[in-house]
């Protein structure tokens, strides 16, 4: 039992380091950020997937038609068969700016968002393509400084910029995930950029070459976490993708548990089909692709096993049942995870301008509160994807509700 116990405290401090080390880093990426302008930008078309959004679109194509771009930029908005007013508002955008179009796309199999962006660069034609969804609303020079970074980065295949939470204030669950994407996007991504020049699509916000992409062969129509999937395949070739923080864009996030959890099992069994294709790959072993696959297992498999071993300790602790444990120093771990835990959020609060008492609070207890729904979403994901797996059936695409 001790080298047990004694192998897993390595573990764990491990992976203790290794996320403060990152933390660091991130730091001192975001401080030393300069903004670079380039002489001639290319021509950029923007890809908006959307299915039913009605309730946003119209906020997201004003945000659009605001953009600051000094090169050529055409907005296409990819109508995936909607039945709400999408189609009628999309038609307004059309008739009234000569760089908007509605583009209605064919219906097709397998649903979801990479056929739909595999149709839309079916019929653009720009060097370069950025990806918005539909509730995004973009900061007028986003698009500008994701180009400025991808020209002047060597082997970029794009860049990525930082996705903030629009709805942040509208309630607990909403001000976690915020706070979830500031250590994430904001400290996480930076300081992998650093340290590994390694930068992981986000899903929206992001700028991609169009030969690049073309030569990888477009989208994988299958995968769910698509940005996560095409990370891996531009990895593979040796090319990067630069951080850009400045580059920021607001979306909402889910406004209620279960949103979430249905939002983020959908995730989850992305990744974990990411994972499974990934040990079938050669290329997962090449330094830049692993950095990547160990990044998606700490974060959707070693962390919720981590949470889990810990709520064993306390169990164990509070019940008498070892005595081993109370002697052994894990206890100080599970104290210590507690801690960098914290500090990464109060890192990234203050590199993003967030610092107050309630934002402290919320982080204080984020890791007793929201952390602990990853366990449900690990197990809920793992039935349904080995569910679907026995049955060869298609993981269908589940779409988040806007409001």
């Amino acid at each position: 039992m001790s080298y047990v116990l004694v192998a897993i405290m390595i573990f764990f401090w491990v992976m203790l380091v290794f996320y403060s080390v990152l933390t660091i880093a991130g730091a001192i990426d975001r401080s030393r950020q300069r903004k670079v302008e380039i002489n001639d930008y290319p021509s950029v078309d923007v890809l908006i997937p959307a299915h039913n959004e009605g309730v946003v679109i119209k906020r997201t194509l004003e945000a659009m038609v605001s953009l600051e771009y000094p090169g050529e930029l055409n907005v296409y908005v990819l109508n995936d068969n909607s039945k709400d007013e999408t189609s009628v508002i999309a038609d307004e955008f059309d008739s009234l700016y000569k760089n908007v179009h509605h583009i209605r796309v064919p219906p097709g199999t397998p649903k979801g968002k990479s056929r739909v962006l595999n149709y839309g660069l079916s019929i653009s034609y720009s060097p370069y393509f950025v990806i918005f969804d539909a509730d995004n609303q973009p900061e007028s020079e986003s698009v500008k400084l994701l180009v400025n970074k991808a020209e002047t980065t060597e082997n970029a295949a794009g860049a990525v910029g930082y996705v903030k939470t629009l709805n942040m204030n509208k309630n607990w669950l909403t001000r976690m995930i915020g706070l979830e994407f500031q250590v994430h996007q904001l400290m996480m991504q930076s300081g992998r950029w650093l340290l590994f020049r390694t930068g992981s699509l986000t899903g929206t916000n992001m700028l991609l070459k169009r030969d690049v992409i073309t030569d990888l062969g477009g989208y994988d129509p299958y995968a769910l976490a698509e940005d996560a999937e095409l990370t891996m395949r531009i990895s593979s070739r040796g090319l990067v993708l630069p951080i850009v923080p400045d580059a920021r864009t607001w979306e909402q996030e889910p406004e209620t548990l279960n949103t979430l959890v249905k939002q983020r099992t959908r995730w989850f069994q992305g990744n974990i089909y990411l994972l499974e294709k990934a040990l079938f790959s050669k290329s997962s072993w090449q330094r830049k692709t692993l950095v990547h696959t160990l990044h998606h297992l700490s974060v959707y498999l070693l962390f919720v096993i981590l949470l889990s071993i810990s709520h064993i300790w306390f169990i164990i602790g509070i019940f008498g049942l070892s005595t081993e444990f109370i002697q052994s120093p894990l206890i100080m771990f599970w104290y210590m995870s507690y801690v960098v835990y914290t500090i990464q959020h109060a890192s990234a609060m203050v590199f993003d301008r967030t610092v107050s008492v309630y934002n402290s609070f919320i982080s204080v207890i984020m890791y007793f509160t929201y952390s602990q729904v990853f366990l449900i979403l690990l197990v809920r994901s793992l039935f349904y994807y080995i569910k679907n797996r026995r049955g060869k059936n298609q993981v269908e695409w589940d779409k988040t509700i806007r409001f």
